[in-house]
């Protein structure tokens, strides 16, 4: 503040120093509580297959010394004239290889997915996993008019902005020395949690977050802000027990886990081993837990919960419970009378001060009845009653634990010992090290050098587990894909329990710091074909896709090892009964689209926003058909809306497609063509797709 007032004391112009000063001071009285970062403009996008033509920004391909936005007034053979937008008058002409188009903040863009590659190992199914290649903030975009309200878990593992070349911002390397590196991250962050955030289902949804020491209290603060609705909670997990050495401090052995759980979201009781268990190899731990009745912890005193103060009154023997009193809001005990043959038992603390009960009278009754009350014995202050919680008796009525018998006192009595169960927030797992199922493990399978610091196999398959263990059908988005660990882990999560489970993947294509400047030296620059087959996506998750859904390497031998933790043991060599898809993000010209000349470009957009069932479909030759009629996939097109008759006809021998899409420009025409067809969704080609993106951005 006392920069800014210095230069407003250098305005001339009374008045207007006066006013300025004036604004400043209110803006400086405005605390703003919570987390305070500099919020930077978003990232511009290089658009690399998007042809540069008069009127669109462009900037340079080695932006190392130049990072400016140029607008193109003309271009000429091989070349472009160039201004930037703030000096007009300062022309400049580059060749057009030395250039590439981008996509500034606010501008709106019009995307679609150009088919690279598909691996079907299940011909017979119609699940489709996706990996898509994209900056992940425009596939957001993407994925918001897809699935808006309709993830099931998100899984991530962003950059931990360790102050080395491990992301970019403006494609340029962020690194330590850079003295806004945090608010860069922050920002970066932000605007991809927030679209997140629409994407998952408000009912019942996770958001799964992983981060290490750098950034965890930032991460915490920003997504408290952007979830305050949300149960927030971290979990410490230890990846590398060998410990990475930090120069003058502690060896770093774990990382943290952000869990957002949104709306009714639990975590569920999975089937885990011992070193999961609090107290390993303690029995107890997973048996029934009784709790006990008298309150402990906070609101502990009479006066904290008036009406969980009354008597119930105890057989003489200690056997029973004979009944309960009503709440007693009186001072002398001794006025309360108990019933022949009984005594009465308050809840008094062991240092005799007046406390409460945890459950009403009428509902403790209630529990007594039906064996859920155990009575301890006498003690000076009364008796030691303790109670089964409600996630305790859920485990009796659901069939998990077996009642082998009836204590003296009523209460039921089981033998079982779980094996589900719900572990602590300290995660010390062997199955989790990065280095043996993560490093190891991908370099078994795309060999050596490829990625570092992969994530273990079955720390992300675990963390997972919690949340879509009883949703056979989730749909699971992980938009900083890495190397492919998360789709791995679905593939073998469905082929543990026959689930159906649906994965999308996004990464980038970059190549690493070390190899942008190996590919310079050579003469190439990114959108190259040497360049881009080298980049991540590429050269490191599609291939492992590939080679862990058909169960060899990249050299086709079949993959070694058994997966841990599978009974009976599955084969790596046996792949997955699995099916992916391939693309890469582009964008059109909305002027076409409207026009409804890129059917065939749109196709694989429909394919996903109907689930992606069976194989994307393509459109091959130059002529465009009327309809398209696909019971494979479950969708049509209408692309003539002069045939809707013949349309209609055919789609009436199909009830299993539920989706269409319409296309006409005409919203009476495309109302009255929905009245006639019995389909559950409808959607109006290309209005509803361009109104998506033109109003709704999401950019800003």
């Amino acid at each position: 503040m006392a920069a800014i007032n210095d230069l407003i004391s250098q305005i001339q112009d009374e008045t207007l120093r006066n006013r300025i000063q004036e604004e400043v001071s209110k803006m400086a009285k405005q605390k703003k509580f919570g987390l305070v970062f500099e919020e930077h403009m978003p990232e511009s996008t290089p658009l690399y297959d998007m042809p540069i033509k008069s009127g669109c920004n462009v900037m340079r391909r080695d932006s190392k010394d130049d990072k400016s936005i140029y607008v193109v007034l003309k271009v000429e053979d091989d070349t472009a004239v160039c201004v930037k937008p703030e000096q007009k008058d300062e022309t400049v002409t580059f060749e057009l290889k030395d250039i590439v188009r981008v996509a500034e903040f606010g501008e709106p863009i019009y995307p679609y997915l150009k088919p690279l590659d598909s691996v079907c190992n299940a011909p017979d199914s119609d699940l489709w996993h996706t990996l898509i290649e994209a900056d992940n903030y425009h596939a957001l975009q993407l994925l918001e008019y897809l699935y808006a309200g309709k993830v099931d878990c998100i899984y991530i593992d962003p950059p931990y902005n360790t102050g080395a070349k491990d992301w970019k911002y403006n494609n340029d390397y962020v690194d330590g020395a850079d003295a806004y590196r945090h608010s860069k991250w922050l920002s970066f962050m932000q605007r991809r949690l927030q679209l997140a955030k629409k994407l998952l289902n408000p009912a019942e949804s996770v958001l799964i977050v992983t981060i290490d020491e750098k950034e965890y209290l930032h991460l915490g603060c920003l997504l408290e802000e952007i979830f305050p609705e949300a149960n927030m909670q971290m979990v410490s997990s230890v990846i590398n027990p060998a410990g990475v050495s930090r120069h003058g401090a502690f060896a770093r052995v774990d990382e943290y886990i952000y869990i957002i759980r949104i709306g009714t979201s639990e975590a569920q009781r999975v089937n885990l081993s011992d070193e999961w268990r609090i107290r390993p190899n303690d029995k107890r731990a997973t048996m029934l837990r009784w709790n006990t009745l008298i309150r402990t912890g906070t609101n502990v005193r009479r006066s904290d919960r008036k009406n969980l103060f009354y008597p119930i009154f105890v057989r003489e023997d200690g056997k029973a419970i004979h009944s309960v009193g009503e709440p007693y809001y009186g001072t002398n005990l001794n006025e309360v009378q108990a019933p022949e043959g009984t005594v009465a038992i308050w809840p008094i603390r062991s240092n005799g001060e007046e406390g409460n009960w945890q459950i009403a009278n009428t509902g403790l009754m209630e529990l007594a009845q039906k064996g859920y009350v155990h009575l301890g014995r006498f003690t000076e202050t009364g008796m030691a009653i303790s109670y089964l919680k409600k996630g305790e008796i859920k485990k009796i009525e659901s069939g998990a634990f077996e009642i082998s018998g009836y204590a003296e006192d009523g209460s039921v009595m089981s033998d079982t010992v779980a094996t589900e169960l719900v572990p602590g927030t300290q995660w010390r797992i062997s199955s989790h090290d990065a280095t043996l199922n993560g490093t190891k493990l991908l370099n078994s399978i795309i060999g050596e050098k490829r990625f570092t610091f992969p994530k273990s196999l079955y720390a992300v398959h675990d963390t997972i587990r919690f949340f879509v263990a009883n949703k056979p059908n989730a749909l699971i988005v992980d938009f900083f894909a890495g190397s492919g660990t998360t789709m791995h882990a679905v593939n073998l999560l469905n082929a543990e329990d026959g689930g159906h489970r649906r994965c999308i993947m996004v990464t980038n294509n970059e190549v690493s710091a070390d190899e942008a400047k190996m590919l310079k030296d050579k003469g190439y620059q990114p959108g190259d074909a040497e360049w881009e087959k080298l980049g991540i996506a590429h050269y490191v998750t599609w291939p492992r896709t590939v080679c862990s859904i058909k169960g060899q390497d990249v050299n086709g031998n079949p993959l070694k090892g058994d997966y841990l933790g599978s009974e009976p043991p599955m084969h790596m060599a046996d792949g997955f009964k699995a099916n992916a898809a391939f693309f890469k993000l582009g964008f059109l010209d909305p002027t076409a689209v409207s026009l409804g000349m890129r059917i065939s470009e749109m196709l694989p957009t429909l394919w996903l926003k109907t689930g992606a069932k069976g194989k994307c479909p393509e459109l091959t030759g130059e002529q465009v058909p009327d309809m398209l009629i696909l019971p494979e996939n479950q969708f049509a097109v209408l692309i003539n809306e002069n045939t809707f008759a013949d349309f209609a006809e055919k789609l009436a021998e199909h009830p299993e497609i539920q989706t269409v899409f319409l296309a006409t420009d005409y919203e009476v025409n495309y109302q009255s063509m929905v009245k006639n067809l019995n389909v559950e969704n409808a959607y109006q080609l290309y209005q509803d797709y361009l109104d998506h993106f033109r109003v709704n951005r999401g950019r800003n």
